[in-house]
């Protein structure tokens, strides 16, 4: 049997998946995964404080080498239904275009690969070699309960996997624009300045601590923590939100917070920026308290057969050459490169997150074509 990739992502689109609910998700790929012949193994994780996740390995085969393909199934909140032009949910597809929440972050990029797959079969057969998924339902928020967890449970039981493509929409304009080989890593700081509140018409009587926490900030944003490597852009430290608990114009405020978060390359790593922040914090601040947080440290495949395989494939069905690029924010990527080669190619990300969040329906089709080729020539190599 054969499966029509927007057939599948309208099927996917229309179980509304945010972050941390399922909503038959996972359900609908199993379903096509099975008839395909793969065993597929729910995989549930949960952790204190978190809500519990349900996870989905599916594997064709049981010999090596694996080729794995790697994706996530939540997607961020619609926002209000009424400012898109289609249900969110619904998977319209209008004007050679299909309309929906996570039409390209990223459930269409999963119903292209099990397409691929499914042509591959068909005109193939079962490879010498195995093809595996892993699809999470925790990427878009905290992902303490998926992929890395996951991974984890593989390991211990013994299961290697030799490549993975992961299928976010890396490309920033058209289809075979670039292929992720590396990301930056990522840190959250969360910083408390306190002070003594008080009245505002008696300044003496209180600490306001609002000009210390400015000053911090400043501080922290003050100099360039570099000028990128080799191969990444420069790591940047972005003030994402302040706030004090009272909010009233006649109160000094006791307290005040500030998140931050940096996006830092391969010059550092969170266990050296960690100390290199607070130093800076301490010398500012005054009282505080700040929490640390990395939610993962930069990685890059290096060019070689694996991501020379990939961009051949998508320049053999596109006729572009794809840049390899170490740009945008985190993607599971993060935790798959400590196990095996990882690249990540999808398709067009321009509406990721955004009300009418599209792809083309053409789009779906060429996409399918690229990991059918990555496919083959991976198995003939």
């Amino acid at each position: 049997m054969t499966i029509d990739a927007v057939e599948l992502a309208r099927a996917l689109i229309r179980c509304p998946s945010v972050t941390p609910a399922d909503a038959g998700a996972l359900a609908v790929l199993e379903d096509a995964l099975s008839k395909l012949g793969f065993r597929c193994e729910r995989m549930r994780f949960e952790q204190d404080g978190t809500a519990p996740i349900d996870n989905l390995y599916a594997r064709l085969g049981t010999e090596a080498p694996v080729l794995t393909f790697a994706g996530h199934t939540d997607v961020v909140p619609p926002g209000p239904a009424e400012a898109w032009r289609f249900g969110p949910f619904d998977g319209e597809v209008r004007d050679g275009m299909l309309y929906g929440r996570g039409a390209a972050d990223m459930k269409g990029g999963i119903a292209a690969f099990v397409a691929a797959v499914s042509s591959h079969l068909a005109a193939h057969g079962k490879p010498r070699g195995s093809i595996a998924l892993l699809i999470t339902g925790d990427e878009e928020d905290v992902a303490v309960n998926g992929t890395r967890k996951m991974l984890e449970s593989l390991a211990a039981r013994g299961e290697k996997l030799d490549v993975c493509i992961v299928g976010e929409p890396t490309n920033p304009d058209a289809l075979g624009d670039m292929v992720k080989i590396g990301r930056r890593g990522s840190l959250n700081g969360t910083l408390t300045v306190k002070g003594v509140q008080g009245h505002v018409a008696y300044p003496q009587r209180a600490d306001n601590p609002v000009p210390r926490m400015v000053a911090t900030l400043a501080a922290l944003k003050a100099e360039p923590l570099d000028h990128g490597t080799e191969f990444f852009d420069p790591s940047n430290l972005e003030v994402v939100a302040m706030w004090t608990d009272t909010k009233v114009s006649n109160v000094i405020p006791g307290s005040v917070h500030a998140l931050f978060n940096v996006r830092f390359n391969d010059r550092w790593s969170g266990a050296v920026l960690e100390p290199h922040l607070r130093k800076i914090v301490e010398a500012h601040a005054g009282a505080h308290d700040l929490s640390i947080t990395v939610s993962g440290e930069s990685f890059r495949t290096a060019p070689g057969p694996w991501t020379e395989l990939v961009a051949g494939a998508i320049e053999t069905v596109t006729g572009r050459r794809p840049d390899l690029s170490t740009t945008g924010g985190t993607s599971d990527a993060r935790f798959i490169a400590r196990y095996c080669p990882v690249v990540e190619f999808g398709l067009v990300g321009r509406s990721m997150h955004k009300v009418d969040e599209h792809v083309a329906v053409a789009d779906l089709a060429q996409l399918t074509r690229i990991y059918e080729s990555v496919i083959e020539r991976f198995f003939a190599s």
